[in-house]
């Protein structure tokens, strides 16, 4: 009995680490080389999209929290999560 409580338990713990693998943000490395604070719009050189199925290649993205774009400086290196917002891709996330 207690076996088989253990082997439910772990069964349970996987279910729910896979669950959150799933949702897992997937950050992307790039390079910002423009920043419109008017446009809320950033062009970063960027290594595959891998969530979004896209190669690497540099691109525009909106940017729709004010936050995220005080983040982002020309030249920096970033990464940084891009995800179809409303039918258009956008930063959501920065670190």
């Amino acid at each position: 009995m207690k076996t088989a409580m253990i082997k439910i338990g772990l069964a349970a713990l996987l279910c729910a680490s896979a669950a959150f693998g799933a949702f897992a943000e997937e950050f992307t490395k790039g390079v910002v080389n423009k920043v419109d604070t008017k446009a809320n719009k950033v062009t970063i050189k960027h290594e595959d999209l891998k969530n979004l199925d896209m190669p690497a290649m540099t691109m525009v993205f909106r940017v729709e929290d004010p936050a995220l774009i005080e983040k982002l400086k020309e030249g920096a290196n970033v990464e940084f999560v891009a995800e179809r917002v409303n039918g258009k891709l956008t930063v959501t996330n920065v670190k």
